[in-house]
């Protein structure tokens, strides 16, 4: 079983920056990537950003491109979400998954609990 550890959130005033870190127990062969997904109340999951091991790429969300960005450290299994010049509409409890790959949650088998970030106007 892979469990998978979020951390890094808390309330903060719109503008400023927060980092999430995100550590996975161990890497498997449908582990290849690790991202993170969004929940505000009442909303569904979206998908925010992606990084994959075994390439190094990096992929965020059209909403967040330019704010956010997502790296990951290979040797301490454990990928970052910088958020810069955070906005109101950027609050929600935020999910570090690992999976297969991809924008859909139907393709991360492991979740973490969700950190909350809340951005106040």
């Amino acid at each position: 079983q892979v469990q998978v550890v979020e951390s890094g959130g808390g309330l903060v005033q719109a503008g400023d920056s927060l980092r999430l870190s995100c550590v996975g127990s161990r890497r498997t062969a449908i582990t290849n990537a690790m991202a993170w997904f969004r929940q505000a109340p009442g909303k569904e999951r979206e998908f925010v950003a992606q990084y994959t091991w075994n390439s190094g790429a990096a992929v965020t969300t059209d909403s967040v491109q330019g704010r956010f960005t997502i790296s990951g450290d290979s040797a301490k299994n454990t990928v970052y979400l910088e958020m810069t010049s955070l906005r109101p509409e950027d609050t929600g409890v935020y999910y570090c998954a690992a999976g297969y790959g991809g924008t859909l949650t139907e393709n991360y088998r492991h979740w973490g609990q969700g950190t909350q970030v809340t951005v106040s106007s």
